[in-house]
């Protein structure tokens, strides 16, 4: 199933650029960012992006790819970072990498993130844990059949750094920030909203599959139920109904009412469905135009975009 942290499944981001390409906007506000795809190339279209999300590894990659728009990271911070990544101290700052990663994996994440602090400015910490994070999805992407296919981390790391693209500057001061999400929509001034719908959730965010980023970048595990908590009653958080997660979106929109346009992206698979969705939104504004692509051969889902 699709949700607003996963990365795209082929062709879904082209969809939802190409409806986008119809609108007229100088500004958009992304109040779940997630991987900040879409919100890169939209930056690079010329728009003023304000991309923001909840999680902190979101935060951190948003930082790196839209707000950031000159920095890179040099071949020197790269040497900081991995100087002595796979020597053992006393002990590890973070416990919860182990419960992740292999013991020596676990080290290496546990001294590059520790060095990232040694950094000299944000844009370049962002970066790294960007790069940080690429590096722990390749890691989790063998098992132990394919284990002995896996380069070393360091080397993944500067192979990785070495083939980033450019940052992309901007005539515009795009920002990324780390808000609940109805907070961050009521004090933001923009031509569009765009909102990619999280499906209903009926697990902890601690079981989530990007769950190891935020305990990486937070450096611990012991946040998790602050975090729960502050998020319990929002969009996005565990929903056990269809009417609590339509009611919960109703409260977010309710907050977006002075942002002139919105484009909102769901993916209908059966838990909450289009007709729904198109009910609820009608509550607060006139719906507009509907655009639909089908993406059940990978997904089990067809996409969804609504604007009102």
């Amino acid at each position: 199933m699709l949700n607003f942290y996963d990365p795209l499944p082929e062709g879904w981001l082209a969809f939802e650029l190409s409806v986008l390409r119809r609108s007229q906007f100088r500004s958009v506000a992304v109040p779940f960012a997630g991987e900040a795809d879409l919100d890169l190339h939209l930056k690079r279209r010329g728009a003023r992006v304000a991309s923001n999300d909840p999680r902190r590894w979101a935060w951190a990659r948003a930082s790196a790819r839209v707000e950031n728009g000159a920095e890179r990271l040099t071949e020197t911070d790269a040497a900081l970072l991995l100087e002595d990544a796979y020597v053992p101290r006393h002990r590890l700052r973070n416990p919860a990498l182990r419960e992740r990663f292999g013991e020596s994996d676990a080290w290496w994440f546990d001294n590059v993130r520790a060095g990232v602090e040694k950094l000299d400015s944000d844009f370049k910490r962002s970066l790294a844990l960007d790069l940080g994070m690429m590096v722990g999805d390749y890691t989790l992407s063998f098992d132990a059949a394919t284990r002995e296919l896996r380069q070393p981390l360091s080397r993944v790391f500067e192979r990785l750094r070495d083939s980033q693209p450019k940052p992309v500057e901007s005539r515009h001061p795009n920002a990324a920030t780390n808000k609940e999400a109805r907070s961050f929509l009521a004090g933001e001034q923009a031509d569009l909203l765009f909102l990619r719908l999280p499906r209903p959730a009926r697990g902890g965010a601690r079981r989530a599959p990007w769950a190891w980023r935020e305990e990486w970048v937070r450096g611990g595990a012991d946040f998790w139920d602050e975090f729960e908590e502050a998020g319990a009653g929002r969009l996005g958080a565990r929903t056990e109904t269809r009417r609590q997660y339509l009611r919960h979106l109703e409260d977010l929109l309710d907050a977006a009412g002075h942002i002139p346009n919105w484009a909102i992206a769901h993916a209908d698979d059966r838990l909450v469905s289009t007709e729904e969705l198109i009910e609820s939104l009608r509550r607060l504004r006139r719906v507009g135009t509907i655009y639909t692509k089908d993406f059940s051969e990978l997904t089990g889902a067809r996409a969804t975009i609504i604007t009102a």
